[in-house]
């Protein structure tokens, strides 16, 4: 069904008025046609009324069509028009277009066929300027809601950035006062560990039992606290990338010797086997022999502190491609797999309450990541809940310098060089043969 279009035919001649509406009316167009003789009476109808299209005469009186187009566009009353002009006033349709007209026609060419043509012409065409001009206004306020949203944006950014900066300078200033803190206490720790190793001479004199007893308690305790105070100091360095490795060559076999004897004694005191396998046919490497030991140290502790009953097996390999194996298994509890990235996290233990079962920093785990990393090696976790639980270390035979100057570690843990699953730690050596070669990850 064709629609039905309102017209409004503006023009002081009433016989003008007539021919344009009987062209209109035998060109078979469905309309509702309006008539008015002056501007200010078109002025007052387009005000009211909306208006398909507008045909228009120039030569108004008081006032020619170009002076009320004008005054419709200022205020913003937007309608199709067609201005029908005389011989003389078709020079003047160039400025009417420019002013806001849609088309013109001369009256001289008035028939049904123009007047139906340059109709829908006309409201084609203002229809395509309205979508421009509603796309148009639809794109700037797109834009201005998309530079609002940018501006949001910033000002969030700079937020992040200055409570980034906050976070740093928080973590520089901890990590520098658990460096200074744990230097600070290290020296009267020393000095009581040294005292106390005196005493327990005999040419210092005879203690009883009981002296000796209790001195013997303080050794172990300063001990204890000293191997704490070193993870801190440590953990700092590591942190703030001011510990750097002391590589040299040495003999590998003879650093882990060393390491499992100094640990031996808390072995015996729970009764747990501590048993060492090596087989190196070069046990030669160029490596940091300190953090060699520590990271072994480190992983027997954490063995002996978690097992209660069965043995502690270090193993030492060396793989075809130029690497070396440290192994540490035990019987102890155990870990679930879910907590396998959580316990290489700095001051993270399974059990965080401060009743837990088993004391320490939650930094010696942490800190063997840290130092594997720096030596360019990766760490492997095999584990199952009460049966034990594997710690494997592959390190190359020779530590990169250069790597360690310019890429400190970062104590942030990502998907690179630690690899888990949870499974028998103990199979035997056929069945580990057998098993996949590969590890299943854990973005950490």
């Amino acid at each position: 069904m064709e629609e039905t279009l309102k017209i409004l035919v503006v023009d002081d001649d009433e016989v003008d008025r007539m021919v344009v509406c009987q062209g209109l009316t035998m060109a078979g167009i469905q309309m509702e046609l309006s008539e008015v003789g002056n501007g200010n009476d078109a002025f007052s109808a387009l005000s009211i009324t909306a208006y398909d299209c507008v045909f228009l005469d120039y030569d108004l009186p008081n006032q020619d069509g170009l002076t009320l187009i004008q005054r419709l566009r200022f205020s913003e009353i937007q309608v199709p028009i067609v201005v029908l002009t005389g011989q003389k006033d078709e020079q003047m349709s160039v400025q009417l277009i420019k002013a806001g007209a849609t088309d013109y026609l001369s009256k001289s060419r008035i028939s049904s066929e123009n007047l139906a043509q340059v109709l829908r012409s006309a409201i084609r065409i203002y229809r395509a300027e309205m979508q421009a001009a509603l796309a148009k206004e639809q794109l700037r306020e797109s834009n201005e809601k998309l530079i609002r949203k940018n501006q949001e944006l910033e000002r969030q950014q700079e937020q992040i950035k200055i409570q980034n900066f906050k976070l740093l300078e928080a973590s520089r200033l901890k990590s520098h006062f658990l460096a200074t803190m744990s230097h600070e206490l290290r020296t009267p720790m020393n000095a009581i560990i040294g005292f106390s190793q005196i005493l327990l001479r005999p040419k210092f004199g005879q203690l009883t039992n009981q002296q000796a007893d209790m001195i013997e308690r303080i050794l172990n305790n300063g001990k204890h606290l000293l191997m704490l105070l070193n993870e801190v100091l440590d953990f700092s360095k590591l942190e703030i990338g001011r510990l750097d490795l002391k590589a040299e060559i040495f003999d590998v076999s003879k650093v882990i010797n060393l390491a499992v004897g100094e640990m031996r004694s808390l072995a015996d005191a729970k009764k747990l086997s501590l048993l060492l396998q090596t087989d190196l046919q070069n046990p030669f490497i160029f490596n940091d022999p300190i953090r060699i030991r520590q990271i072994l140290t480190n992983l027997l502790s954490n063995a002996i502190k978690f097992t209660e009953s069965g043995e502690i097996l270090v193993e030492v390999k060396e793989l075809p491609t130029n690497q070396v194996v440290i192994i540490v298994r035990d019987t102890g509890i155990g870990i679930a797999s879910r907590d396998f990235k959580r316990i290489f996290e700095a001051f993270r233990q399974v059990d965080q309450t401060i009743t837990r079962k088993y004391p320490g920093t939650g930094l010696g785990l942490a800190i063997v990541d840290s130092l594997v990393r720096m030596m360019g090696g990766k760490i492997f976790l095999e584990s199952k809940l009460g049966i034990g639980s594997m710690f494997k270390i592959e390190l190359p035979r020779q530590i990169t310098l250069q790597n360690m100057a310019d890429d400190p570690p970062n104590l942030q843990l990502d998907s690179d060089g630690i690899f888990g699953r949870a499974k028998n730690p103990h199979q035997s050596s056929s069945q580990a043969r057998q098993a996949p070669i590969g590890y299943p990850k854990f973005k950490l």
